[in-house]
């Protein structure tokens, strides 16, 4: 077998074998095919496409490429979630406690970030002493006794994909749907849980920015996890705008507790509820979503869910004071206040462009060596359709550079649309995929 073959067969629209894709992804892997004949093949593939049968054989093979989590030893169905990435996505570390706090052991394991903010580890990890690295053995320990865990991804956990999506960020080949969802689900699969969530962003600060790619980007990886076994379901979610008001990792972990103690951003809150529903019926907990809702309302607002945070900063090793009073967490020593111009509406924030002035201040990563200061961020007092008096705050900034800031401000302002008219309120979830079919939300 020859990779020139593979390419040129691909190149013709042809679909490849299940043997020719594993040559692929095992050659590759292994540094014996080159980064210029796979260059070529992810570009075929771009063009070219893969149909459903493809695409789950180069899922199955990067996952084979590593590590397997076994998570058979923890008692109960367990379920996972992931998010396809957004600005101010703190849900993991509010829909995790919900989960579990409902008795559904959440195995969860999360990357850093590249990009704009940290990942759910670097979020995590504004807390003192939170540890992220263990073993195999200590996680499911930590499940079993407690009801969640969240560890950082080994690095033979699906290796492939990692060195994959390497060579797909230089070669501008990221965004093909196939790649995309096995990507996706390599990592998913190979970390073991029964049950899969999928929040699939869309909208001007995800990665998919149609309503259309986003839909089926969800099915595709809905189908990919049907194929190799497992209980998969999907939301359709808005990122029009960031999702509740902080951007930034203490600031986010903050927002997180204020949510979990029944005082977070109402959209943060509703998403958190309507994933955890869905959770709660993967895990076979109950078929009703609303008797599902009920519950997770319940253990938010009887104080389980903040309590079951407690257990998992604990039995990570974390700062429990800075849990108990949110002001001990990191945070910017300057801050800067946008201000409203006049009196008008808030007609749009352009997510993506805050992100990256999240980003200017130090939130996030501009390459894998980048170093995050986990203190800076920004946080939106005013939204989309909310009204703003002239002088009125907006928004702030959290800085530990003043240069830095001043930038951040420029960028900041540009973010926003006005409007002198009342602004209808945007929708939060545009539709739910599961086992029962697609619902388009309303």
């Amino acid at each position: 077998m020859r990779m020139y073959d593979i390419i040129l067969k691909k190149r013709q629209g042809q679909a490849l074998t299940t043997e020719e894709i594993n040559y692929f992804v095992d050659g590759f892997t292994k540094g014996e095919i080159p980064d210029y004949q796979t260059s070529a093949l992810l570009m075929t593939i771009f063009f070219s496409k893969m149909n459903h049968r493809e695409t789950v054989d180069l899922t199955k093979a990067m996952i084979n490429s590593g590590d397997v989590m076994n998570l058979s030893g923890i008692k109960g169905v367990v379920v996972d979630k992931h998010s396809t990435g957004g600005v101010g996505d703190t849900t993991t570390l509010i829909l995790g406690p919900m989960v579990a706090a409902c008795g559904i052991p959440m195995a969860k394991m999360s990357g850093r970030g590249l990009g704009h903010t940290g990942g759910t580890i670097d979020k995590l990890e504004s807390i003192n002493g939170f540890n992220t690295q263990m073993t195999k053995e200590e996680f499911i320990y930590k499940v079993n006794k407690i009801g969640i865990a969240i560890a950082g991804q080994t690095s033979n956990l699906a290796p492939a994909d990692k060195q994959l999506y390497a060579l797909r960020d230089v070669t501008a080949t990221v965004d093909n749907l196939s790649l995309i969802a096995s990507s996706v689900m390599s990592k998913k699969l190979a970390s073991g849980a029964q049950g899969i969530l999928l929040d699939v962003k869309t909208g001007h600060g995800a990665f998919m920015k149609t309503q259309e790619d986003s839909f089926e980007l969800a099915q595709m990886m809905i189908d990919i996890g049907n194929a190799m076994g497992r209980n998969v379901s999907a939301i359709i979610t808005d990122m029009n705008q960031p999702l509740g008001r902080a951007v930034g990792n203490s600031l986010e972990v903050k927002e997180a507790i204020d949510t979990l103690r029944g005082n977070g951003p109402e959209d943060l809150y509703k998403l958190c509820l309507a994933l955890g529903t869905e959770l709660l019926i993967l895990a076979g907990y109950t078929n009703s979503p609303d008797k599902a809702l009920q519950i997770l309302q319940k253990k938010v607002e009887g104080g389980e869910a903040f309590e079951k945070f407690r257990d998992l900063v604990k039995s990570q090793g974390g700062s429990i004071e800075q849990v108990d009073n949110t002001e001990l967490l990191p945070q910017g020593k300057y801050k800067v206040n946008l201000l409203s111009d006049k009196n008008q509406y808030i007609k749009s924030i352009k997510a993506e462009e805050v992100g990256l002035a999240a980003l200017t201040l130090g939130a996030g990563r501009q390459t894998k060596e980048s170093k995050i200061d986990l203190g800076v961020g920004i946080y939106l007092h005013k939204k989309v359709g909310d009204f703003t008096n002239k002088g009125e705050l907006i928004a702030t900034i959290y800085a530990n550079d003043e240069e830095k800031s001043k930038l951040a401000l420029n960028q900041l302002s540009s973010c926003y649309e006005y409007s002198l008219k009342p602004v209808e309120e945007k929708k939060l979830i545009y539709g739910i995929i599961n086992k029962d079919g697609t619902q388009l939300i309303k």
